[in-house]
């Protein structure tokens, strides 16, 4: 039994003690959760188990000091209201801030932060990482690491574009239906069955193929596939507040639809349509990634993130992890933005712990 070994489970079961003796019960079960499954996976796969459950137990910590870090950052530089609420989030929701941060300033200063340029080839096709190169080349000798950088500026970029368009059509629609009711209504409902009956992958797939992969097209497509959806909750969401008395109160003093929609039903509407772009947004952001790493998304030799795992799929046939890091980076961005929805939803919820 090598040193590793002794010294591993010698400290968890030494920190799971301390744990114990000053009565702090989340950290001794975690600590001694950790201990049990290191035990089991020790006996399976032996010490290479053990780095492995060391490695990520030491990612998770890691997150969770920088969630804890920036969480604190948010709340003293934020007013005092939005601090008060900060102070209350876990660590989960500070996570995804931060994963959310860091993306809008891969964004904005793309330029800045990528060496190298976003189609120039530098290098041979494949070649490992050096000093340039942090994490390689692709199939044509371009930096990855700034193919990367630049894809978060296009892909993000493009899904929140097309979530917007799906969240005006939608909301616009949907509260316009909830007031006025009536034909309008039943008609606006019927069309977002039909669009939504059809799969949407293989609605975008259809007109992509019919219309051409042009980006402006690619976000209006995807924003009619995604706007019943938003049509559907806003119309719910809005139906709940068009009986209120306030707003009977309002048509006799014989205010507009319009006036109806943007002072009495919008303002107490917000909060779940809040929540509801960021969940769309994940749909959409992994819409255009799947259409792009099936050749009608996003086109080269603009970068991004779904193109690029297709197109150095091959490593994977020789062990390299190059294509799994853009893969990585959607699946990362997507559970973060479901960390802050999830927050957000809870509050609004009015539930408290």
């Amino acid at each position: 039994m090598s040193y590793f070994v002794v010294g591993y489970y010698a400290m968890l079961i030494g920190a799971s003690c301390l744990a114990a003796h000053f009565k702090q019960r989340s950290l001794f079960l975690l600590l001694f959760s950790l201990t049990l499954v290191s035990f089991v996976m020790g006996i399976i796969g032996g010490a290479p188990a053990l780095w492995f459950v060391t490695v990520g137990a030491g990612l998770i910590a890691l997150a969770a000091g920088t969630s804890y870090a920036f969480r604190e950052f948010l709340v003293t530089i934020a007013p005092p209201e939005t601090a008060k609420e900060l102070r209350t989030a876990p660590l989960t929701a500070a996570f995804g801030l931060f994963v959310i941060f860091t993306c809008a300033i891969a964004m904005v200063f793309a330029d800045l932060i990528a060496p190298y340029g976003e189609a120039e080839v530098i290098s041979s096709a494949f070649a490992p990482p050096d000093e340039n190169l942090l994490l390689g080349a692709d199939q044509l000798g371009r930096d990855i690491f700034s193919r990367l950088i630049y894809g978060a500026r296009n892909t993000v970029g493009l899904a929140l574009a097309a979530t917007a368009l799906a969240f005006i059509m939608g909301a616009l629609a949907g509260l316009y239906a909830a007031t006025k009711g009536g034909m309008f209504d039943q008609a606006m409902g019927r069309i977002a069955d039909i669009i939504m009956s059809v799969p949407s992958l293989i609605f975008a797939l259809l007109m992509l193929s019919i219309f051409g992969t042009n980006l402006a097209i690619l976000v209006i497509i995807v924003a009619i596939i995604y706007s019943p959806r938003v049509f559907r909750l806003t119309r719910a969401v809005a139906g709940n507040v068009v009986v209120m008395d306030y707003i009977e109160a309002a048509k006799l003093r014989g205010e507009g639809t319009w006036y109806l929609i943007r002072k009495e039903i919008l303002p107490n509407s917000t909060a779940p349509l809040i929540a509801e772009f960021g969940l769309e947004f994940c749909f959409v952001f992994l819409l255009i990634a799947g259409l792009s790493f099936l050749g009608l998304g996003i086109q080269p030799p603009t970068a991004d993130w779904g193109s690029m795992v297709r197109e150095n799929a091959t490593l994977i046939s020789f062990g390299d992890i190059t294509p799994l890091i853009p893969a990585g980076a959607i699946a990362l961005l997507t559970v973060a933005v479901n960390f802050v929805v999830d927050w957000m939803l809870f509050r609004s919820s009015g539930l408290k712990e």
